[in-house]
């Protein structure tokens, strides 16, 4: 991910905790659909923490919902092991994914840090989505983090196929996206966002975020700005993402052609043309269990997902 200096950029001011939406206070703690999908560097770090915070405790949701498919567990596009660490602490033989190796030296580092056990449950694999070629077999595999979003219709029809093969009897598929209404976005196809990033190294940092829209392509394009003020000066820096915009019907005929079937849907707004969803799969020829659908969402994410 390039990252360049901005010599002359200011950004405005915004309040500490609060987020600003084209002159406007959002009433969230975050800006929400702004989660980049480049590996992060060390400056870029708690911002693009900051900016899975709808996120923060999908983890609980997860975690249920793994214990009902039992593992092997497959962390599709994990990062530094946000969820990977966790699961094999909770005794899940986890097979982490993701194309940034550092991102992965990390995870395994963490893993370390938990003991013989936790190390051992965790397998690393260092490689691109598009080019996944799966050996195992999983009993529950998440595309956690609005990860989907990183994927091409193509790409991603392609990857649930591999996934749909490589699952176990009774096995299961979560992921979560940002869904953006679709009136908003032909309606307003560039928002700005200005917020400070909460962080506690001494740092004091604002970014400004401009989100563009083309609903032609279905593409999505975030530019961030920084200012960070230390006792070293002040660092100012630029750095963008491209991401798919998800269609929830478009994805749910993508899940239904590689053999999966929506077990649960769990749709909760993060602001008035933004939602966070949360689907939970099976293959179509099984079944977790026969409780109804309805009873299922109480065990795949707690109100604590999303933090008003």
């Amino acid at each position: 991910m390039a990252t360049r200096s901005l010599p002359g950029y200011v950004p405005i001011a915004a309040p500490a905790h609060r987020a600003r939406d084209n002159g406007r206070t959002a009433a969230t703690r975050w800006a929400p659909g702004l989660e980049s999908m480049e590996p992060p560097t060390p400056h870029t770090t708690w911002l693009q923490d900051f900016l899975l915070n709808p996120h923060a405790a999908d983890i609980v949701g997860y975690l249920r919902a793994a214990r009902s498919a039992g593992g092997p567990v497959l962390d599709l596009g994990a990062g530094a092991g946000r969820l990977t660490v966790p699961f094999a602490h909770h005794g899940f033989r986890v097979e982490a994914v993701d194309r940034d190796a550092a991102g992965l030296t990390m995870l395994r580092e963490w893993a370390a840090r938990g003991g013989r056990r936790t190390e051992q449950s965790v397998i690393t694999t260092c490689t691109e989505l598009s080019r996944l070629q799966l050996e195992g077999t999983y009993g529950f595999v998440m595309l956690a983090g609005a990860m989907v979003a990183a994927l091409s219709p193509c790409v991603r029809a392609a990857l649930l196929d591999e996934v749909t093969a490589h699952l176990h009897p009774g096995g299961a598929l979560a992921l979560d996206f940002t869904a953006h209404h679709r009136a908003e976005l032909l309606g307003e196809p560039e928002r700005s966002w200005t917020f400070r990033v909460p962080r506690f190294d001494g740092i004091d940092e604002t970014a400004f975020a401009r989100q563009r829209f083309e609903p032609s392509t279905m593409r999505e394009e975030v530019l961030f700005r920084t200012e960070q003020f230390g006792a070293q000066g002040v660092l100012r820096q630029e750095f963008g993402t491209s991401k798919w915009i998800v269609d929830p019907d478009a994805l749910a005929i993508e899940l239904r052609q590689a053999g999966l079937r929506i077990l649960a849907r769990d749709s909760r707004p993060l602001d008035a043309r933004t939602d966070s969803v949360f689907l939970l799969c099976e293959r179509r020829d099984t079944r977790l269990d026969r409780r109804p659908v309805a009873r299922r969402l109480d065990i795949v994410r707690p109100e604590s997902s999303i933090m008003a």
